[in-house]
């Protein structure tokens, strides 16, 4: 008998091949049999009468690290049909917490005891409290860095550069599968590329993965693409380029540019692949737009840069300089941390500097000084042709770049993109409506692509003997309904979800059981 049988749904099995009715039965956490179950017995089934059924999806771009330990039901995440999330990109992991490495600030705010040092002991309080989806775990450059020498602007020396190396392949044997970088915050900017070349040596001898921020998006992103493709061509490192744009409207036109690049790196037998989230904002801190000069020290170095008059002038003349005026016209704000700041969540800079009287750039300083540097931002700085052109790519995955949240409890106060709710949802009805690739081929972006890309064997495809992670949801009602405004909404249309074999969601509820792993 069959623990577990999901009848009557269009299977898409994760290769990119068309819908076949079929069922699926699971004994234990593994997929048994695949077919016309009908009258195979069970002892519990699940209807997919008219509904999509495919592998989970995997979020290859999540920064949950901290938020899995506060809300390890991980409900914004399930009601996309997210089963595996990779966390610690762009840079920045929960471990190693070593020397003056710490929490990003947002994780820091909600002062949860980080009762960890290395990967190995983050994993033990991971797995003690149990979260609802699986988990890849990568380790952070800037983590590691300012682990080893703090924020300082400089190269490292040959000894701290070894124990540098030294920590991440113990990151790695503890359980990390690669290395993320951060090559737009700091510390992770003040880093050569030869240093980057020889930690990403490491990941390649152990047979990990290399994801990076890379050091700019904008005016220079094909300069920094290119740092990325000769580290992965020196070492031989898979590469997972981070959120793939251009970002700025006088950047628009670098992306001809930048998808040859990534095609002829390909063709010359590198294993590089991308992600993307279906939205045109990106959200990151808002000090984000500060010189690099004024980055350098740690957040109390810099806010203390900021609330010096001479220096904060310095700052307001660099940003002057190097950002006319029309450029905050796309920037929002995000979340604050200040409760008389917290009305200005989700309006734009110009109104918010009309309203008090200010330049955009004054409001802007304003706001991080307040905040002690805790303010995000949007920032719509994104083609929608150049984003369904990037997502239309077959080596391109989809990446939330999304912290879990939840509608309710601590982590319903700040202010997220739409995407930590949304963008798993939002990329299947663009599907589904004719907007994007087709639907077999949006789940694979979903799926098999990922589960490869990431070295996730026997998950990402329903077939006998795999893992027994499956969505099933309504074609007809799958839509993300978070906004920029309203953000805190759960995607609709998920009816079931099962992770390693046990169901997560039912009829569109929660079950209440928490069966993920880390992988």
């Amino acid at each position: 008998m069959l623990d577990l049988k999901i009848q009557g749904g269009d299977l898409l099995d994760g290769r990119g091949r068309p819908a076949v009715r079929l069922d699926v039965g699971i004994e234990s956490d593994r997929i048994a049999q695949i077919g016309d179950l009908s009258s195979v017995p069970a002892r519990r089934v699940l209807n997919a009468n008219q509904c999509v059924v495919c592998p989970g999806f995997i979020d290859v771009h999540s920064h949950s690290d901290a938020y899995l330990l506060i809300e390890p039901t991980a409900s914004s995440k399930l009601f996309q049909g997210v089963t595996t999330e990779v966390i610690g990109n762009c840079g920045a992991s929960a471990a190693p917490r070593l020397g003056q490495a710490r929490l990003p600030s947002d994780w820091e705010d909600k002062r949860y005891p980080a009762e960890w040092t290395t990967v190995g002991d983050y994993r033990a309080v991971l797995d003690s409290v149990g979260p609802a989806v699986n988990v890849v775990l990568l380790v952070g450059h800037n983590t590691l860095r300012a682990g080893v020498a703090g924020y300082v602007d400089r190269p490292l020396q040959p000894d701290e550069q070894r124990l540098l190396v030294a920590r991440l392949e113990q990151a790695m044997d503890e359980g990390a599968h690669g290395l993320s970088s951060g090559l737009l915050y700091a510390p992770g900017l003040f880093a050569p590329e030869s240093e980057v070349c020889n930690l990403v040596a490491a990941v390649a001898r152990r047979g990990g993965l290399y994801t990076t921020h890379l050091r700019s998006e904008g005016g220079h992103l094909l300069a920094a693409l290119d740092e990325a493709l000769r580290v992965a061509a020196e070492t031989g490192v898979r590469l997972e380029i981070s959120h793939l744009k251009t970002s700025g409207r006088s950047n628009w036109h670098l992306l001809d540019a930048a998808l040859e690049r990534i095609e002829c790196a390909r063709s010359s037998g590198l294993a590089v692949a991308a992600d993307r989230y279906p939205y045109t904002a990106a959200c990151t801190d808002l000090d984000v737009v500060f010189p690099d000069w004024a980055a350098a020290g740690g957040r109390a170095v810099v806010l203390a840069r900021l609330r010096d008059g001479e220096q904060r002038q310095r700052i307001r003349d660099s940003l002057i300089a190097e950002r006319p005026a029309a450029y905050w016209q796309d920037v929002m704000v995000g979340s604050t941390g200040v409760t008389g700041n917290r009305g200005i969540r989700g309006r734009w800079i110009p109104d918010i500097a009309a309203e008090w009287g200010v330049e955009p750039v004054d409001a802007v300083l304003r706001l991080l000084d307040a905040d002690a540097l805790g303010t995000t931002a949007f920032f719509f700085g994104m083609s929608e042709p150049n984003l369904h052109r990037i997502l239309a790519q077959p080596w391109v995955m989809l990446g939330s770049d999304a912290s879990l949240r939840a509608p309710s409890g601590i982590l319903s106060h700040d202010h997220p993109h739409p995407r930590a709710y949304g963008a798993f949802a939002r990329f299947l009805r663009m599907s589904l409506d004719g907007s994007t690739v087709p639907l077999p081929e949006a789940i694979r972006k979903m799926t098999a692509l990922p589960a490869g890309q990431f070295g996730l064997t026997r998950r990402g495809i329903l077939e006998i003997n795999h893992a027994a992670d499956v969505v099933v949801f309504d074609p007809l009602r799958i839509r993300d309904v978070a906004t920029y405004d309203d953000p805190h909404r759960l995607a609709e249309g998920v009816v079931h979800v099962v992770v390693n074999g046990i169901p997560a969601i039912v009829e569109g509820r929660l079950d209440g059981r928490r069966n993920g792993r880390i992988l």
